[in-house]
């Protein structure tokens, strides 16, 4: 393993004092699920915590579920190989489906009452489409857990220096203690300490590093005399998409990572929506996402420029850089090599438990939408129906430690990658983009059919995975490199390939097929759903701030306006 390789390198000098710090923040963790599990009494308190939160403990959660292995090292790897090209997947990549979320779909999904993305899918398309969504689904969310639990078992690793499978077991059994124990509701409320745990950890790692370097002019300065051509300028953005051509660069970011990779990932993915799902209101539900993205669009200047500080600060990054590592040292470990570096006992304490709190809410955030698909689409809708309420949620509880000890597994799968974003997006493109093409085409246009839903999102599937096949470096060992596409630019002609595909199936299929009654459709089509069932009554007397579609104009304006500074 490549991490075995990185301990001695790795080895963070912690005290009894930063021991101590993390043993207290477990200790909340634990207590917070234990807590949690007093007010579960229903499956749909241990599922979707009884839709009974305020919108700013859903806007904080939807936002630090996301805050996990991909956000911490996954960002950072990117900044310190790519630099602020990085930003496109904040700004261009998150945002705006974040608004359209919240404006224009929450209102579908909470006001259908359904209890998973895939039981929408059901209710418009028929159990066809639900169980390709739910299966795959299910898969991403086993794969994804995976990478969040190999990231929390090396910073054990590092810190202890624990074998690596000593450390994903101890890592794991944390996770599935709290998440068995509290459901939905003990995620969530860890996720909002984590958030605030994870802001504690990386802002001091960032100012740090800014004086280390000589403040902002000096990071500037040496970076652009680094090895990492245009390492400071986000547009036209080559470094991220490995395009050589500069147009076809621009139209990548904004077609595969700005539409089809973003609106598929934020407007379907089970992870985000359920946090949403569980506000209190359609009107929380809806700003839910929508307060996530004022946090959002700041996060990369914790996370990203960490890892450009550690591409001219730390002598292994720049090696890398220059072609000269010895490949003991990955992209992944831009983040630990600064903490290592730069942070005092004490200081480092904090920046340990913030760490394992993303990695956690990353996991804790795949099981638990896993426990949820898997209890009410696969096993209540196919295997066991019309049980006792309780027998889903013992099942739910079953399901959790299942996923866990399978995520061990799957774990070992993310290790293999110097440059997890690479994985990460083209796991994205191979579930959530053609899953976007099924669900907007059958949200808007009404004449689609059962058929062509489950047609279109096979089809579309297997056209992502071919492109990533048939990519140099995509799958890893998988690829054969027949198609000259590398890394993270793969991810998104993949992405691109699967909502083509799929939306041109789905037509075809459809032309062929007999369309559902219009009137089975209200609340599934857009078209056919009356406004005020598309809003909440009570909105117009809202003071402005919990406005829904006036806070999301807001945030628009912000990072259009970080977008035209940062370009």
């Amino acid at each position: 393993m490549v991490l075995e390789a990185t301990n001695n390198v790795l080895r963070l000098d912690a005290n009894f004092v930063d021991y101590t710090l993390v043993a207290i923040y477990f200790v909340f963790v634990i207590g917070i699920g234990l807590l949690a599990r007093r007010q579960v009494s229903t499956s749909l308190d241990f599922f979707l915590s009884g839709r009974s939160l305020p919108a700013w403990v859903t806007g904080l959660a939807f936002i630090s579920a996301n805050l996990g292995a991909v956000e911490i090292m996954g960002m950072s790897a990117n900044g310190a190989q790519i630099g602020m090209a990085t930003m496109h997947y904040y700004w261009i990549g998150a945002i705006p489906a974040m608004l359209f979320l919240g404006v224009v779909m929450m209102p579908f999904y909470y006001g259908s009452k359904v209890r998973s993305v895939p039981e929408f899918m059901r209710r418009r398309f028929g159990t066809g489409a639900h169980l390709v969504n739910a299966l795959s689904f299910a898969l991403a969310q086993l794969l994804i857990a995976g990478v969040n639990l190999y990231l929390l078992a090396t910073i054990v690793n590092v810190l202890l220096g624990w074998p690596l499978w000593v450390s994903l077991i101890a890592a794991a059994a944390v996770v599935v203690t709290y998440t068995a124990l509290g459901g939905l509701s003990a995620a969530i409320y860890n996720e909002v300490l984590q958030f605030f745990v994870i802001v504690a950890a990386l802002l001091p790692l960032t100012l740090v590093g800014l004086h280390r370097v000589g403040g902002i002019d000096g990071l500037v300065d040496k970076v652009n005399n680094g090895p990492v051509e245009n390492m400071l300028s986000s547009w036209p953005g080559q470094n991220l998409t490995g395009f050589e051509s500069p147009a076809a660069s621009v139209i990548g970011i904004v077609l595969g990572l700005g539409f089809v990779l973003s609106f598929g990932y934020w407007t379907t993915n089970f992870v985000e929506v359920q946090r949403a799902m569980a506000s209190n209101s359609m009107s929380a539900a809806r700003r839910a996402p929508i307060i996530g993205s004022f946090p959002k669009m700041f996060i990369p200047f914790i996370i990203i420029i960490p890892g450009i500080i550690a591409s001219v600060l730390a002598p292994e990054i720049l090696a890398l850089n220059e072609g000269k590592g010895d490949g003991n040292i990955q992209y992944n470990d831009a983040l630990l090599i600064l903490i290592r570096d730069l942070l005092p006992n004490g200081m480092l304490g904090v920046a340990i438990a913030g760490l394992m709190a993303a990695f956690m809410a990353g996991m804790a955030a795949n099981i638990s939408a896993f426990n949820t698909v898997f209890s009410y689409d696969l096993w209540q809708q196919y295997v066991k129906k019309d049980r006792p309420d309780g027998y889903y949620t013992r099942v739910g509880r079953i399901a959790t430690i299942a996923a866990t000890i399978i995520a061990i597994f799957t774990a070992l799968l993310a290790s293999g990658y110097s440059n997890l974003m690479d994985y990460l997006q083209t796991l994205f493109g191979f579930f959530n983009a053609p899953l976007f093409a099924t669900f907007i085409l059958g949200m808007f246009w009404k004449r689609m059919t059962a058929t062509a839903g489950w047609a279109g999102l096979a089809s579309g599937t297997i056209a992502a995975i071919g492109v990533a096949v048939l990519s140099q470096d995509a799958l890893g060992p998988l690829s054969v490199g027949a198609i000259d596409l590398k890394g993270q630019g793969a991810s998104f002609v993949a992405a691109g390939a699967a909502f083509f595909v799929d939306i041109v199936v789905s037509v075809i299929v459809t032309m062929f097929t007999q369309p559902r009654v219009e009137s089975e459709l209200k609340g599934l089509v857009y078209s056919l759903t009356p406004k005020e069932d598309r809003t909440d009554p009570n909105e117009k007397n809202l003071p402005w701030y919990q406005r829904p579609v006036l806070l999301a104009g807001i945030s628009l304006v912000m990072v259009i306006i970080l977008n035209i500074v940062f370009h």
